[in-house]
């Protein structure tokens, strides 16, 4: 897919991202809960409602900033480990959940090592989308589930014209107030990122995974992704 003008692309995004993330770490969860008038929780917790996995399975979090994804996985008896590149957002984390600092695209981890993945509003920030579902489907064994939460953009017209107008124009405004207003800028312009859904369940399938489903949340302002390792 192309990508509109202005919108750094490979080491450059990986350059911006790291320290646009290290920049926003200590606001990073009140700013989400203000934009999602606390919505996020909510998704979150389907999103490990979701793994249907047995319990004490371990659960790598990815791109886990400050471990809110985690805390939900121990939460629900799984044995969770958290993987980010962010040294910002694991200095501010607030799980109790052991954290890597790593590259999701190069995980720390063996083959088949794992039995469960999440994760939270990454997909945009990664450089490579498929080569993060074929490194998760690689440290996932056989039957393993993953799990990826992200925005989206409602498909009802109306929805649509009110989230874009919110996410492009006020989000700034609301970011800027509490955190740091070029980080949230960014972020609604980040969404070019984004393969349509078809398209997004398309790679999870390329990399290995079968049982793919796409389940839209809050009408559609996010979406959850969901499959299991063949």
């Amino acid at each position: 897919m192309s990508v509109p003008g202005g919108l750094p692309t490979g080491p450059e995004k990986a350059r911006a991202v790291r320290g646009m993330f290290d920049k926003i770490a200590g606001r990073y969860d009140l700013v989400n809960r203000v934009m999602t008038f606390g919505m996020d929780v909510g998704w979150r917790r389907r999103t490990v409602g979701e793994l249907r996995l047995p319990g004490r399975a371990i659960v790598a979090d990815l791109a886990c900033g400050t471990g809110d994804l985690c805390t939900e996985l121990v939460g629900a008896g799984y044995r969770a480990v958290g993987v980010d590149f962010s040294h910002g957002m694991l200095a501010n984390a607030t799980t109790f959940a052991p954290l890597v600092q790593a590259d999701i695209l190069r995980l720390p981890f063996a083959d088949s090592a794992i039995d469960g993945a999440t994760c939270g509003f990454a997909l945009r920030n990664v450089t490579v989308l498929p080569d993060l579902f074929s490194e998760t489907a690689r440290v996932l064994r056989a039957g393993g589930r993953a799990a990826f939460l992200e925005t989206a953009e409602p498909e009802n017209p109306l929805m649509r014209a009110g989230h874009s107008l919110y996410f492009k124009q006020i989000v700034p405004l609301v970011g800027g107030a509490l955190s740091d207003r070029d980080a949230y800028r960014y972020l609604p312009r980040s969404m070019a990122y984004l393969p349509s859904g078809a398209d997004l369940m398309e790679l999870l399938a390329a990399a290995g995974f079968g049982q793919v489903e796409r389940i839209a949340l809050g009408g559609g302002v996010a979406q959850l992704l969901v499959g299991t390792r063949r």
